[in-house]
């Protein structure tokens, strides 16, 4: 498979992925980052999952998942974005923008952890 397909195919799944994802949580819950918290974690543990794997994928895999899904479903501009946006909210703003940062930052590490564990048992 060329590397280059791969790549669009992954993002194409990734985007409609991601879009489902922010509209089906910004339809139950009041305006917080909850939906770029989830396909970020998600992609964590994804790109942990591919990456503790090593080599027992082949390499058009990598591509597919890593970087065309995952690459398409999370967001770093979008989490940077919020986080700027929570930090002038008013009253406590600059505390949930910090505690945004840190979940991202703890739950990321944690679910790429996982992910990579759990690709090591293959």
């Amino acid at each position: 498979m060329l590397t280059w397909a791969a790549v669009l195919v992954g993002g194409a799944v990734g985007a409609l992925c991601r879009f489902t994802v922010n509209w089906l949580v910004e339809r139950r819950s009041r305006p917080a980052p909850w939906a770029t918290f989830a396909v970020n974690v998600v992609g964590s543990l994804v790109l942990g999952l591919l990456a503790g794997t090593g080599t027992a994928l082949p390499g058009w895999v990598g591509a597919l998942v890593g970087t065309g899904f995952c690459g398409a479903l999370t967001t770093y501009s979008t989490f940077g974005y919020e986080t700027v946006e929570l930090s002038r909210s008013g009253p406590g703003g600059r505390g949930r923008a910090a505690l945004n940062v840190l979940a991202t930052l703890v739950v990321g590490l944690a679910a790429a952890a996982l992910g990579w564990q759990l690709g090591n048992l293959t």
